[in-house]
């Protein structure tokens, strides 16, 4: 059974991504669970078009980068082991402008 995954970025995250603020993922089946540890690195490769070191930095999201489950922080809600649940909401908003 895939998931479907709404995946927003707003405050500048966009700009990586084509300019596009919103994104209906349809995640493909796989053995394990999909959890926010292996959601990362599908959006790099698959989403993100450009500069992914602006987006990641090691497994994780770079500082600077605020993440919301259903409106959540992620942190409340696990990071990295958070188990991804069909129609979640998952916003990235970068927190990081030139000047």
């Amino acid at each position: 059974m895939s998931l479907n995954v709404t995946l927003e970025l707003s405050g500048g995250a966009e700009l990586l991504f084509n300019k596009i603020k919103k994104h209906d993922v349809n995640l493909p089946d796989r053995n394990k669970k999909w959890n926010m540890r292996s959601f990362l690195p599908w959006i790099r490769d698959n989403l993100l078009q450009e500069r992914p070191e602006l987006f990641m930095q090691g497994d994780t999201v770079r500082p600077g980068i605020l993440v919301l489950v259903n409106d959540a922080d992620w942190e409340l809600m696990g990071e990295l082991d958070y188990e991804l649940q069909d129609k979640d909401r998952i916003v990235f908003i970068s927190t990081l402008h030139g000047g």
